[in-house]
């Protein structure tokens, strides 16, 4: 072979051989991903509700007296205690038919005096045969006339007096109180016009709505701890949150529901009731309720993190020990202490991805890195505070 071409040949095997060793050195290494067992512990769902804070108490502040609006004794938006003075009406008018009726009593009872006097009289005169027997008729009816007339006469000096303390509106109740609805000078109709209303904040009450499936469960219930729904089914506890995220969910319990189902919404609306202590509830605010949906069980939790799609199932991927990876469909539950129930499709024993699903590729191996998984995810709270999104996915 000549020299030129045999170089040729040696050339060519080695750059053959260079470029298959460059391409085994630069195949793809197993990506890394985090794996754990499943946190398997006992659980006991919460079901989720919406519903609206309410007053146990309010009032629309009525005057039971006409007259003008004289005086105003509170500032808008305040708490007030019961017996509060809050507004004034114009008390002469009363001052004066107060007068007259004192006086008119003052008569009633000069005239009984005269009338006492004048049987008096003439039952003695007839005891002697003085006086006729029509004549003391006469006197008695003269009497009993002048006693009723007085007790008439008292009558009205007492609803004189009872309308004078009704010129002073004290609050009913004890609570908040809105702005006026009414003006010094304006002329207030009796037991019409509204003054202004008042609502008690602490305790609150929370209604929510609750289906069928779910009433029969809480009734089932509340017949274990002795008690009826209707009664607040023994005082089961819940756990309310609002809109504002910085303040921890507020413990209550539920303390009455509706006689019947709603005809149209097949629901019944439930109460609970809360300690509002610090007055951050208020009345017309929407919040989320958790009540205890189960009895404990053990349930299997995985992080949100390790639950990925595949079309329109949801599944969690296990790794063998060689780095093989399985696609494993489950249904989920509720999130209970900072992880996510697993309903179905896994036993507890299974290592799972849970960090790096973005790396797993169909029929590639994986690299695990081996982590302990807490009991509770950091920062979240028990499941009776926790969020139950709830219904099986």
């Amino acid at each position: 072979m000549p020299m030129l071409p045999r170089a040729i040949f040696f050339s060519c095997v080695l750059t053959v051989f260079m470029g298959a060793e460059a391409l085994a050195q630069g195949a793809p290494s197993a990506p890394p991903v985090t794996v754990a067992k499943p946190v398997v512990r006992d659980v006991i769902d919460s079901d989720e509700f919406i519903g609206r804070f309410q007053a146990v108490d309010e009032v629309s502040v009525r005057s039971r007296v006409g007259g003008y609006l004289q005086e105003v004794h509170f500032k808008d938006g305040t708490m007030v205690k019961q017996g509060d003075l809050l507004f004034v009406i114009d008390q002469r008018p009363f001052i004066t038919t107060l007068n007259e009726s004192t006086a008119s009593l003052e008569v009633a009872k000069s005239s009984l005096t005269l009338a006492d006097a004048q049987y008096k009289r003439a039952e003695s005169l007839s005891t002697t045969g003085s006086q006729s027997a029509s004549t003391l008729d006469d006197r008695r009816r003269d009497l009993l006339s002048a006693q009723a007339n007085v007790r008439g006469a008292q009558a009205t000096v007492d609803r004189a007096n009872l309308d004078m303390d009704f010129t002073r509106i004290t609050a009913p109740l004890s609570g908040r109180i809105d702005r006026r609805l009414i003006s010094v000078g304006n002329l207030v109709q009796a037991d019409q016009t509204v003054l202004t209303t008042i609502v008690s904040l602490d305790p609150i009450d929370f209604y929510f709505d609750v289906d069928e499936r779910r009433l029969l469960s809480y009734a089932d219930e509340a017949r274990k701890n002795g008690s009826a729904l209707q009664q607040g089914g023994g005082g089961l506890d819940v756990t309310v949150t609002i809109a504002d995220q910085r303040q921890k969910p507020f413990k209550g319990k539920l303390d009455f529901a509706e006689n019947r189902v709603d005809n149209q919404t097949g629901t019944i609306r439930v109460r609970a009731r809360f300690p509002n202590p610090d007055l951050v509830l208020q009345p017309g605010l929407f919040g989320r309720i958790q009540v205890q949906g189960s009895n404990s069980y053990k349930a299997i939790l995985v992080p949100d993190e390790a639950i990925g799609s595949d079309q329109n199932q949801r599944v969690v991927y296990t790794v063998d020990t060689a780095g093989n990876i399985t696609p494993k469909s489950v249904r989920l539950g509720p999130k209970l202490y900072g992880y996510r129930v697993i309903r179905d499709g896994m036993t507890g024993d299974e290592t799972i991805i849970v960090n790096g699903l973005m790396r797993v590729r169909p029929g590639v191996k994986v690299s695990p890195q081996l982590i302990e998984l807490p009991q509770q995810a950091t920062n979240d709270e028990p499941p009776a505070q926790a969020d139950a999104q709830g219904t099986d996915q």
